[in-house]
C-alpha cells in the first residue's frame, strides 16, 4: 500500500503543473480594468475637468502574439462651461472592438499594443442627474500600450496608456454644435485566462 501510493504522490504535483500550464496558454482571456482620463482639446468649446471610468474586455488569441478583443467601457468627465451657471456630466458609454499585440519579454512579464474601432455615445446629464441630451452612437477609434505583469499563471495586472476619440453633435440649449471627445486614459487592469 505505501509503495502504490509514491507514484501518485509524483504524478500529482506533475498534473497540477501541466494544468496550470495548459490554462497560461489558453485561447480566452479576460480583463477589468479602471483608470483616469484626460481631455485632449475642449469638447464643443468647453473644457472638462478630469475624469475616470471603468471597462471590461474578451480576448481570444489566434496567433501566438495576436489577439482579437471586444469590451464595453464607460468613462465620466464634466464640464462648467457647456451651459452657464452649470455643471454638467458627460457620460461616454460604449464599445470596442480591435487587435491587441502581446510580446513576452525575458522577465516573464509582457508588452503589448492595441488599436481598434469605438461604437460610442455621450448622455450629458444636469446637476439633478437628468439626461439633457443623449448623442447617440457613433464611430471613433482608440489606441494604447502596456504590460501584462504576471500574478499567477491565469491573473495579471496590466497597466496601460491609451488615447481614445470620437465626435458627435452636442445639443444644449437648443444649440447644436459638433464635438469631438478626446482623450488619454492611464490604468490598470486585473486580467485573467479562462
Amino acid at each position: 500500500m505505501r509503495c502504490a501510493t509514491k507514484p501518485f504522490a509524483f504524478v500529482i504535483p506533475l498534473l497540477i503543473v501541466a494544468a496550470q500550464a495548459g490554462l497560461s496558454q489558453s485561447r480566452w482571456s479576460g480583463e477589468l480594468t479602471g483608470d483616469a482620463a484626460f481631455a485632449t482639446q475642449t469638447l464643443a468649446g468647453a473644457d472638462l475637468r478630469t475624469g475616470g471610468g471603468f471597462g471590461v474586455n474578451a480576448r481570444y488569441r489566434f496567433q501566438p502574439h495576436l489577439s482579437a478583443y471586444a469590451g464595453w467601457e464607460w468613462h465620466l468627465q464634466q464640464s462648467t462651461e457647456l451651459l452657464p451657471e452649470q455643471t454638467l456630466d458627460l457620460n461616454d458609454t460604449g464599445y470596442a472592438l480591435g487587435l491587441r499585440f502581446e510580446h513576452p519579454l525575458a522577465s516573464g512579464t509582457a508588452v503589448w499594443g492595441r488599436a481598434g474601432g469605438l461604437y460610442n455615445h455621450i448622455e450629458v446629464e444636469n446637476e439633478e442627474g437628468k439626461i439633457i441630451h443623449d448623442t447617440g452612437h457613433g464611430l471613433g477609434w482608440e489606441a494604447g500600450t502596456g504590460f501584462t505583469i504576471p500574478l499567477t499563471a491565469r491573473l495579471g495586472l496590466t497597466p496601460s496608456v491609451r488615447y481614445r476619440t470620437f465626435s458627435r453633435d452636442v445639443t444644449l440649449a437648443g444649440a447644436t454644435r459638433a464635438s469631438t471627445l478626446s482623450y488619454v486614459t492611464t490604468g490598470i487592469g486585473i486580467a485573467f485566462t479562462f
